[in-house]
């Protein structure tokens, strides 16, 4: 179990880039600068500049890769780092230039806006161009350690830590993102992807995933909301920030060990219609109790939020690797959503606050204005499909967990050239292959059942069971991404992924293995 955790270079330096992110860009409040900096106009401006540059970061990307992709196929560090570096820049001298230091934080907050966007497209193209497993748990126990790194932040002096970020840590998660896109493999899909090129697979995608996208965004909308209302002040920021971390820290060690017992799927959308009664709660209970409450809530909010962004993460670069597509479009596109919606409930906690009802308190104002706004986007992404889905479902992430003994024990056996054996020899196995997969797997034939038992011993994801079956069908490269709504050479890349994990080489191989169960 303790081997999960085993943190390597790359989740190391994802970890020191989200601890210092949140000392300026979550909560919009700074722990290591002077206390004199930090009244509340100069953090209400910082934070709506960095946010809104933030989000329309994460639009423009979407464009840009979508008519510039050759643009987003090399790992430029340097682009990123420059106007990151030039913000804290900015900050610290807000902290000796007293009679500038209005202006000088507002400009570091846009140039923070901007560098913190382009790392995070970095870290997000790395992630999803690594395999699966290693990718996703690289992104898992970096959030985990990130909790620790911003708690042992606080062991440093204040105004050294304001001066290491630029001059030490910015250069040493920097540099992790330039030994790891060292081994990359850059003729991947979705970084040889042209978008224009096949429209369709664009829009099919966009059909698929956008009800995921207004569910996390829903989160961000609602710390937004307690940004605006609950921080107040450095000092109730920090605790904020405090309390998401440990939350953080728990909620991502939590799915790294239940990964790492058995897996496991979870349907973005399906998960958001649960947390929402409790979310519609907390808000109700806002105008009804101490305002102390309401700091333990912002921090609760901002834990879940921060999940969320792991959650986003993790389903873009599982989209990006199914599709073959490019994985700034994607990511761009969540996060453009998500971060617009919570700049959007910024300015709205800010604006109802302001606003004097009688009979209605400032609490009370804002709590109904966010239940309001969270039950709108709540009807929106629970708006059914107008044809059934195709497996795997986009709207899941999915995380396979490691092939037991047995499992590597059947990969080493020989698999007789014309095995069929009969119904009853595997009556376990059958029955649980008819039980549909989350309500929504249904089997067409017998091949259908045996592919699906196929991917549970050879713990393959949902796409490359897919393709598998198509290809155990006999169907060509081309009537496969035809049928997909992916390119070919997206098929290819699964199929060499399906021949490594199987221990075949050849189409008939497959067809031998399937017909075995």
């Amino acid at each position: 179990m303790l081997r999960a955790f085993r943190p390597s270079v790359v989740s190391l330096g994802y970890a020191l880039f989200l601890a210092i992110n949140a000392t300026a860009v979550w909560g919009g409040v700074f722990p290591f600068l002077p206390l004199s900096i930090q009244e509340y106009r100069t953090m209400f401006w910082f934070f709506i500049v960095e946010a809104s540059v933030f989000a329309l970061a994460y639009l423009a990307s979407v464009v840009g890769s979508y008519f510039f992709p050759e643009r987003t196929k090399r790992f430029l560090v340097p682009l990123a780092s420059l106007p990151y570096v030039l913000g804290w820049v900015c900050l610290i001298a807000a902290s000796y230039v007293k009679g500038a230091s209005f202006p000088l934080v507002v400009c570091g907050g846009g140039l923070l806006g901007v560098g913190s966007a382009g790392f995070y497209m970095l870290w997000q193209r790395l992630f999803a161009a690594e395999e699966a497993e290693r990718g996703n748990r690289e992104l898992i126990v970096g959030t985990v350690y990130a909790s620790v790194m911003y708690l042992a932040l606080h062991a440093i002096p204040l105004a050294v830590t304001a001066i290491l970020v630029p001059l030490v840590f910015l250069p040493l998660f920097g540099l992790a993102v330039v030994l790891a896109s060292k081994r990359i493999d850059l003729n991947q899909p979705m970084f040889e992807d042209v978008p224009r090129e096949h429209p369709q697979v664009y829009k099919r995608m966009l059909s698929d995933v956008w009800r995921s996208a207004v569910s996390l965004g829903g989160l961000g909308l609602c710390t937004g909301v307690m940004r605006a209302t609950a921080i107040t002040g450095p000092e109730v920021g920090s605790v904020v920030n405090i309390v998401s971390m440990v939350a953080s820290f728990i909620a991502a060690a939590s799915i790294l060990v239940v990964w790492t017992r058995r897996g496991f799927t979870l349907n973005v959308p399906r998960t958001y219609r649960r947390v929402f009664p409790l979310v519609l709660a907390a808000f109700f209970c806002m105008p009804l109790v101490p305002s102390r409450y309401v700091i333990w809530l912002a921090g609760l909010l901002y834990a879940l939020h921060s999940v969320a962004i792991l959650v986003m993460m993790v389903q873009c670069a599982q989209i990006s690797r199914d599709r073959g597509i490019n994985t700034v479009f994607v990511y761009g596109l969540f996060g453009g959503i998500m971060y617009a919606l919570h700049d959007f409930g910024f300015i709205m906690g800010t604006a109802v606050s302001s606003v004097a009802v009688p009979g209605l308190s400032s609490p009370a104002m804002v709590a109904l204005a966010t239940v309001c706004t969270l039950s709108l986007l709540a009807l929106l992404g629970s708006t059914p499909p107008k044809q059934a889905r195709a497996l795997p479902d986009s709207n899941s992430i999915e995380l396979v967990g490691q092939p037991s003994p047995d499992a590597s024990a059947v990969l080493a056996a020989e698999v007789p050239e014309e095995a069929e054996p009969a119904e009853a020899e595997q009556p376990e196995k059958l029955a649980k292959a008819e039980a549909p997969l989350d309500g929504e797997r249904m089997y067409i034939d017998r091949i259908s059942k045996q592919v699906e038992l196929l991917k549970e011993d050879y713990h393959l994801t949902s796409r490359e069971a897919e393709v598998a079956e198509y290809l155990a069908r006999g169907e060509t490269v081309a009537r496969t991404a035809e049928a997909l709504f992916i390119s070919e050479n997206t098929v290819r890349m699964h199929s060499k992924r399906i021949y490594a994990k199987l221990d075949i080489h050849k189409k008939q191989e497959l067809r031998d293995l399937v017909s075995s169960y």
